[in-house]
């Protein structure tokens, strides 16, 4: 079936010519791939709307990384994840946020529960992307597929004041692929049967499994795009690839047969670092920092329904030497209370040197589903939960409404 690419903004990638149209039944592309745009930083602009437009980007200052960053601040040179230093050299104009990571874990809750009012077959595979698979919804043309999503990509951008790019298609490969291709506000359609034609000008580096050192090994044997893989014969492939060239050739023929599932893996730890701007000795100083990273992430522990057992400090030397403890509570919980006291023993343990720290990072693991269900306290548990419920929806700006005493220290 041919295929021509469009022209103008926001229309579809990919058409089916109008004399292809006709009663023939044909196959839907019912398989969705949602990709959120420069998530963190639209978050961040989402709360304050006067960062919209600008070189913005979220990560740690001097010594940290970039972990994501506006389109503007891209088109200047800033990318992830590149150390913030060197962000600020190449955009001195640069306007760099700490994260938010309860912020960010809402957010994303949000833009998969809108999605579920398309279709109730979603995975989320990570905090800003994810697939739908619009086959149980009944929709009989690929017209009606197209403005049901285009509703969706509006309702995100109406509802969060973020966007998405979306990738239509007949496969979670090529969907996935699709909706990359023309990034922000990307919305582009493959019909069924079209899949080899739309992967064979790119480049074969949107191949999955195909990384920088893999992508510069193959522009040696001259395969640069999708399509020069396509016409090398089998004995070629299999020196190149060995065992999987079939596999590999039939990604670039847009071949795959993996199901949309809500089962997906649910987050195994939750972790943060700050690297510090000059390398800091003070012990009740890092404590702090190190309980003000429990209020980061246990917001986002409670976004996801999700209960940690485990918490594990780890230490940094400006020499890069790094040094680690953990400790477990008998049991899992969503709040933050119970592993304060454990901070500064897990501190002492690790910071065995007693020399000055480049960086500080905390994480849960022990990652369990649901509400913790403690027969004796449940009640009070319960009463701390819903204050904590309280506590996120009024710290979801860039600076906490309401502080907790560890934060009122110095530094």
């Amino acid at each position: 079936m041919p295929v021509s690419p469009s022209v103008g903004d926001g229309l579809p990638f990919f058409l089916v010519p109008a004399q292809n149209a006709g009663v023939v039944s044909r196959p839907l592309p019912t398989i969705i791939h949602l990709d959120a745009d420069a998530f963190f930083v639209s978050v961040e602009q989402a709360l304050h709307p006067e960062l919209c437009g600008k070189k913005v980007a979220v990560g740690g200052r001097e010594r940290g990384i970039i972990s994501s960053a506006s389109y503007e601040a891209r088109a200047c040179g800033v990318y992830t994840p590149m150390p913030s230093a060197q962000a600020l050299r190449v955009c001195p104009d640069l306007i760099l946020v700490s994260h938010g990571f309860g912020r960010y874990g809402e957010f994303s809750r949000r833009m998969f529960d809108l999605c579920e009012t398309l279709t109730p077959v979603v995975q989320r595979n990570s905090i800003d992307e994810g697939y739908l698979d619009l086959a149980p919804c009944g929709f009989r043309t690929a017209e009606e597929i197209e403005r049901r999503v285009r509703a969706l990509q509006q309702l995100i951008r109406d509802e969060l004041r973020i966007t998405a790019s979306f990738g239509i298609a007949a496969n979670k490969l090529t969907a996935a692929i699709a909706s990359k291709a023309r990034k922000p506000r990307g919305f582009v359609v493959v019909p069924p049967g079209a899949e080899a034609a739309f992967l064979a000008p790119l480049p074969v580096s949107v191949l999955p499994g195909v990384g920088r050192k893999s992508e510069a090994r193959l522009a040696e044997q001259g395969i640069r795009l999708v399509s020069d893989l396509c016409i090398r014969g089998e004995d070629e492939l299999a020196a190149l690839f060995g065992r999987d060239w079939r596999a590999v050739l039939a990604l670039a023929r847009g071949e795959d047969d993996r199901e949309v599932s809500t089962e997906h893996e649910d987050a195994k730890s939750y972790s943060t670092q700050e690297t510090f701007a000059r390398d800091l000795g003070d012990f009740a100083e890092i404590e702090r920092i190190a309980k003000r990273m429990i209020d980061e992430l246990m917001p986002a522990i409670r976004a996801g329904g999700k209960r940690v057992r485990t918490l594990t400090v780890k230490v940094r030397y400006p020499g890069m030497e790094n040094s680690t403890c953990g400790r477990s509570l008998a049991e899992a919980t969503d709040l933050e209370a119970p592993f304060y006291p454990l901070v500064a023993t897990l501190l002492r343990e690790a910071w065995t040197q007693r020399r000055p720290l480049r960086l500080v990072s905390v994480r849960f693991s022990g990652v369990e589903q649901g509400a913790a269900q403690l027969e004796m306290f449940s009640q009070t548990d319960e009463k701390k939960r819903r204050l904590a419920s309280v506590l996120d929806r009024l710290n979801t700006g860039q600076q906490p409404a309401v502080k907790r005493g560890h934060q009122l220290g110095a530094g």
